[in-house]
């Protein structure tokens, strides 16, 4: 509660996190979405083609990018609970 007695008080830290927050979501959902227009519609519903592939150029960049937006996330979720 700040000197007003307004109990929505929000700091500057906790702007920042949800901040962070929000442009993180959004990048994730758009990482994500950029992936699956690749998998066709069979891979979205769960259907495989019957062979293993790698992945390879962008297809590695937006996984890997997928996993490192989603722990960044996690984390500012974290911090986000401890301010």
């Amino acid at each position: 509660m700040d000197s007003a007695g307004n109990i929505w008080y929000i700091t500057k830290m906790q702007q920042v996190v949800f901040l962070v927050q929000i442009v993180l979501s959004i990048l994730l959902v758009l990482v994500i979405l950029v992936q699956q227009k690749g998998t066709g519609l069979g891979g979205t519903f769960g259907g495989d083609l019957g062979f293993y592939r790698t992945k390879r150029g962008a297809e590695k960049l937006l996984f890997n990018l997928t996993i490192l937006i989603s722990v960044l996330f996690i984390i500012s979720a974290i911090i986000g609970l401890i301010f």
